[in-house]
């Protein structure tokens, strides 16, 4: 082969790997662009925290849910006996100086009893049910002298709670206490990760109010009844998230 035709050759061969390095080179270059660098971004320095408040009052409301029950012969005598007891003690206690208002009925029941056989009807039980709010608990242990004198054995004391008629302030101050709590408890783990509390992000609660104090029913029917409100508590549970700056 001429020596011309050889070096036209081997020059054309060095210009292509020259122009294949560059296209590498090009190459290289894109792909170390395209993959980034991974910061901390400002959404992931955040915590989360719980902070619990509560406070206590003074129950200034009694709440008595009383039964008349008569078992009678047949339905209508069973329900008569239980509707004029009843409306006894209604008239009793509205003399005592409870509201209308705050005597409601819960209940009007009318069943069947049967016999041994399971089969045949042998009486029928009647109950009627009150509500009654006694917002003077002065007159709380009359209120439920009275309403047992007067059912005398047709009587059924259910249920006694006491509560606090408007909590509002209580509730209130329960969640300030909720939140104080929580921001104190982010600023503590701010201050450990070294770094400081910045916005609020997200709130969310949820209420943990003790519900009415339940009282015993009364034993001794001739006996005043001994009552004590004793305290309730209204509590509240908050999620915070703070921004971490």
């Amino acid at each position: 082969m001429p020596i011309a035709a050889r070096a036209k050759t081997v020059r054309t061969t060095l210009i292509a790997f020259a122009a294949a390095g560059m296209t590498a080179a090009v190459l290289t270059g894109c792909d170390a662009k395209s993959t980034p660098t991974l910061e901390p971004s400002a959404e992931s320095r955040q915590v989360t925290v719980v902070g619990e408040g509560q406070v206590q009052g003074t129950p200034d409301t009694l709440t008595i849910n009383a039964s008349m029950e008569f078992l009678g012969s047949d339905a209508t005598t069973a329900m008569n006996q239980t509707n004029e007891r009843q409306q006894a003690v209604i008239d009793g206690l509205t003399g005592l100086g409870i509201d209308s208002s705050d005597i409601a009925t819960t209940a009007a029941d009318l069943q069947p009893q049967y016999g041994s056989d399971s089969t045949s009807i042998s009486s029928y039980r009647a109950t009627n049910s009150i509500n009654v709010k006694v917002r003077d608990l002065e007159k709380a242990s009359d209120t439920i002298g009275l309403i047992v004198s007067t059912g005398g054995n047709a009587t059924r004391i259910n249920s006694i709670s006491y509560s606090i008629e408007d909590d509002s302030q209580l509730v209130r101050d329960a969640r300030a206490r909720a939140f104080e709590d929580a921001k104190d408890r982010a600023g503590q783990y701010a201050e450990l990760s070294g770094l400081g509390l910045g916005k609020v992000i997200s709130i969310s609660e949820s209420a943990g109010s003790v519900p009415p104090i339940p009282v015993q029913a009364p034993r001794a029917l001739e006996a005043a009844v001994p009552l004590e409100p004793g305290q309730q508590t209204v509590g509240f549970s908050v999620t915070v998230i703070w921004e971490l700056t």
